[in-house]
């Protein structure tokens, strides 16, 4: 069984994927910068579910205990969480849903020193971390949703062709149709779509909007 750990799995998002993929037969570990908070965060999440699916860890724990790492976090902690997992990455498949969102200005285009927020995972994890984008254009209100399959492509960008595939495999798993969206250089198009995803939010007075790929139907 494919063990994922979710760091940052306390919050939002990552609680909506972690609990859809857990339905799915994927063992799941949430990831915390406290052992106690994930714990804690992983129980009430089982209980939600109504199994005892998902267990919490301390997030270096998390990384090493997993086959694949996803890195659920606000942008201020993407740097730092990955300096205290590097080693735990290492030969490993890192997804990586950061978008550097520069609050206050959330519905603006922010593109951080590295071009991109993934782009900056590979050159702090190194070669041997198969680094790929994917999810940052998902609602978590409708990732919670946990009965419904969500309306939303999602873009994966990725060098590593097994990686792609194997995140691809994981976007169908939670409900949702995965678009090969390129190499990790195109995550800067797909990071910076939230901010305007946010902005049509807000000016439309909806949650959730999200993107669909058009002319797909009959190739995918």
């Amino acid at each position: 069984m494919t063990a994922l750990a979710i760091l940052g799995g306390t919050g939002n998002e990552g609680a909506g994927l972690a609990m859809r993929w857990a339905r799915s037969g994927y063992r799941v570990i949430i990831g915390s910068r406290a052992a106690e908070k994930a714990e804690r965060r992983a129980r009430e999440m089982n209980v939600e579910l109504g199994a005892d699916l998902l267990i919490g860890m301390a997030n270096e724990a998390a990384a090493a205990a997993a086959d694949i790492v996803i890195l659920s976090v606000p942008y201020g902690a993407h740097a730092p969480t990955l300096r205290t997992v590097r080693d735990q990455c290492q030969g490993k498949l890192l997804v990586d849903l950061t978008v550097p969102l520069q609050p206050p200005e959330i519905t603006a285009v922010n593109l951080p020193g590295g071009r991109a927020a993934a782009l900056e995972a590979q050159a702090l994890l190194g070669a041997d971390v198969a680094v790929v984008a994917a999810f940052q254009n998902v609602s978590a209100v409708k990732l919670r949703q946990l009965d419904r399959d969500v309306d939303c492509d999602v873009l994966v960008c990725a060098d590593d062709a097994d990686a792609k595939s194997t995140v691809l495999e994981l976007v169908t798993a939670a409900g949702m149709r995965g678009v090969d969206a390129g190499p990790l250089k195109n995550a800067v198009a797909a990071e910076s779509l939230t901010p305007v995803l946010l902005h049509i939010n807000r000016v439309y007075k909806v949650r959730g909007a999200g993107i669909r790929i058009t002319g797909l139907d009959s190739a995918v």
